[in-house]
């Protein structure tokens, strides 16, 4: 019959070996880890960054192109503008368009 080792034994040397050996193998991962994070992170930034210069670049163009057609501020068929009631369009002559309101919206409610 072998002798017998007790388990608490076999733990109590096991566990320094373990120690030395798995915690820089554990850093490593864990280091890895949030380095990989950390770049999904900037990426994910940086598309919305992308996302949001694209949608106002083509905001400018098809303002562009309705100011270049003359179709700004013309709501009914008649040529009147969207202000016929109330004395403003009166106010401007045929060759003065209205100015359109552009909104900055691509940053707003960022924090950095």
């Amino acid at each position: 019959m072998p002798p017998l080792v007790p388990p608490f034994l076999v733990g109590l040397v096991v566990a320094p070996l373990a120690k030395r050996l798995l915690k820089p193998l554990m850093r490593g991962v864990v280091k890895t880890s949030v380095g990989i994070v950390l770049e999904v992170k900037k990426a994910a930034h940086e598309a919305g960054e992308n996302i949001h210069d694209l949608a106002a670049e083509v905001a400018a163009d098809v303002v562009a192109a309705q100011i270049a057609a003359g179709d700004v501020g013309v709501r009914s068929g008649d040529g009147q503008g969207a202000a016929a009631g109330n004395g403003e369009s009166a106010a401007r002559t045929e060759g003065e368009a209205r100015s359109p309101k552009i909104r900055a919206t691509a940053g707003a409610g960022k924090v950095n």
